[in-house]
């Protein structure tokens, strides 16, 4: 197969462009040797040869990464492991992403079910950030995220830990885990009580469910940006909607296509959005857990929107303007990306 020096160009620019990653798990984000270090910890939940190991990571299907997520979480047992597991996670976003900002979608609450107290992991991920913003110049901003799977009780505990144990790093309030079967009205009140303390409104929706649910989270969570939401291309008003209303999609091919949200990466909706006048940023979502980073997911993109370098750095410009960052962090990140393109 022929070299493409073109895509050659393109990848070695989008590896040093700096970015800002708005939809990544906290523990989605385990590498292989964040992973490893973990087993070493606590052995006998995950293999801890490597090649057994890596064997164990390699996605496989959206069953398989389910397995392996919880795996993963089963490993994280004290208020170390949760500093240990950010602080890895930001070195990584950092170093080998070339990410500036990024906003953690973390979920408290099945550390809170291991047995860490609330206080402890709030003290772990704090002093992570604190470290991460020294040590990698990476701004580090949380996103608390009810797992739907766990129904009102975990919404419940979730809006607590929000609101009873904040820092100022916490800025958004989410919904993730399963869509079918955990419709959104039910957490209507909880997201209208953190939207009146002043958190942002998060959720995922329409990623493995129809429009509708996108629809709710618009109407009734408040939604600011929409984690994934594919099922839009489905429903134009919906896409006029999120248009008009500058309601950002949280788009993450890669994992749309593992999740079988789309069959595959050539029917993805990603241009069908952009051409809508939706805007769009680019996630990583569970990176190593499906096989990809934030630099090949803005590859992906490039290569779905037919965007050359200046295009690919209006999409790194769009994922800054859409955050929750400082205004003081969004005019320094605007102006690297202006000097690493003009540079």
């Amino acid at each position: 197969m022929t070299e493409n020096p073109s895509a050659h160009r393109l990848a070695a620019f989008v590896a040093d462009l700096p970015k800002a990653e708005l939809h990544v798990h906290h523990v989605g984000s385990a590498s292989l040797r964040i992973v490893s270090e973990l087993a070493e910890r606590h052995p006998g939940t995950v293999p801890t040869e490597s090649e057994a190991l890596r064997a164990f990571y390699e996605f496989r299907d959206f069953a398989h990464f389910i397995e392996v997520y919880l795996a993963v979480v089963a490993l994280i047992r004290t208020p170390d492991d949760v500093r240990y597991l950010t602080y890895e996670v930001a070195r990584e976003l950092a170093t080998t992403q070339s990410v500036r900002y990024a906003e953690l979608t973390c979920t408290p609450y099945t550390s809170v079910l291991a047995g860490i107290a609330i206080e402890d992991y709030t003290d772990a991920i704090e002093d992570a950030r604190v470290a991460a913003e020294r040590d990698f110049g990476l701004v580090l901003r949380w996103i608390y995220d009810i797992p739907g799977e766990f129904g009102l009780p975990a919404a419940d505990a979730t809006l607590g830990y929000a609101l009873d144990h904040r820092t100022d790093a916490l800025v958004g309030f989410g919904l993730g885990g399963p869509e079918v079967g955990v419709p959104r009205p039910q957490f209507e009140p909880h997201f209208t009580t953190a939207r009146a303390a002043g958190l942002h409104s998060v959720p995922h929706a329409g990623e493995t469910t129809g429009p509708q649910t996108v629809w709710d989270a618009v109407r009734l969570l408040g939604a600011e940006r929409i984690g994934h939401g594919t099922s839009s291309a489905s429903d134009p008003a919906l896409l006029a909607h999120l248009a008009e209303r500058a309601i950002p999609l949280e788009v993450c091919p890669s994992s749309n296509v593992a999740t079988r949200a789309v069959a595959s990466l050539d029917e993805h909706p990603l241009r069908q959005f952009v051409e809508a006048g939706v805007v769009v940023t680019i996630g990583s979502d569970d990176p190593p857990m499906f096989g990809t980073t934030l630099n090949r997911e803005y590859e992906i993109a490039a290569d779905l929107l037919d965007l050359d370098e200046h295009g690919v750095a209006d999409v790194a410009r769009a994922g800054v303007a859409a955050s929750f960052a400082p205004d003081d962090v969004k005019a320094r990140l605007h102006d690297e990306i202006a000097a690493y393109v003009a540079g």
